[in-house]
């Protein structure tokens, strides 16, 4: 197994792009897409009632069955982490899948901002435009956020982690307002990874483990306020450039 430092906390494990249905743009998440088939709910996103989804409505049912199978960490419901984790997996669904912020819930849209390595903090809107991938993981020697769009980001990692791109929470070290914790992202490398050359690297199947830290900055209402993330955007690219 390949381990490497820290990643982008943004990359969560998102729908897969690949089992995304257009056709339906509204309606609430199935409980599989909750986790309640595998009998412990990990996502209880409920969109307001105008929600149109971004690409279609999310299915979480491959990325989910991954999650269960290779976590390492499982938590308590009604602890720290076990809220955490909702939280995470809620703020994902909105960013990937909700294009309009004034419909995000999870997210006080006056006050976020998200920034990396503690540069300049992108806004709500810059999110919602350019999309979570492109923002945390920017320019590296082979991936471009500027040369790729939101829907050409997702697409392309979700081809490079067919069966999902997992997340967990390792260990929450301090609660609310300033939530700090440690996380883990999980994938297989099975698919195929295009760089930003176009140039397309097929994966080697390992076990792909990236180990992170957040800050995280919430209200009352656990609205999060903002997001403080600290990682070397090439521990995410580098693994999947199999082809040099």
């Amino acid at each position: 197994q390949k381990e490497v430092g820290r990643s982008a906390f943004g990359s969560e494990a998102m729908a897969l792009a690949h089992e995304l249905d257009a056709s339906v743009v509204t309606g609430a998440l199935s409980d599989e897409s909750k986790g309640l088939s595998n009998g412990e709910l990990i996502r209880d996103y409920e969109p307001l009632p105008d929600v149109k989804w971004r690409f279609g409505k999310p299915n979480y049912a491959r990325v989910n069955k991954f999650y269960f199978e290779n976590r390492v960490m499982k938590h308590p419901e009604g602890s720290l982490e076990s809220v955490v984790t909702k939280i995470v997996k809620n703020w994902e669904v909105e960013s990937h899948h909700i294009a309009d912020p004034h419909q995000w819930k999870t997210m006080d849209i006056t006050k976020f901002q998200a920034a990396v390595n503690g540069g300049c903090p992108a806004n709500a809107q810059l999110m919602a435009d350019i999309g979570p991938y492109n923002m945390l993981i920017g320019e590296t020697a082979d991936y471009s956020g500027k040369a790729q769009t939101f829907e050409q980001s997702n697409k392309n990692f979700s081809s490079s982690f067919p069966e999902g791109f997992a997340w967990e929470v390792l260990e929450v070290y301090s609660g609310p307002p300033s939530v700090t914790f440690k996380w883990r992202h999980f994938g297989k490398m099975t698919g195929t990874y295009t760089d930003k050359s176009g140039k397309e690297h097929k994966g080697n199947g390992e076990m792909l483990n990236l180990i992170g830290l957040c800050i995280a900055k919430v209200n009352a209402e656990l609205k999060i306020e903002s997001l403080d993330i600290y990682y070397s955007p090439n521990d995410m690219i580098k693994p999947l450039v199999t082809n040099k």
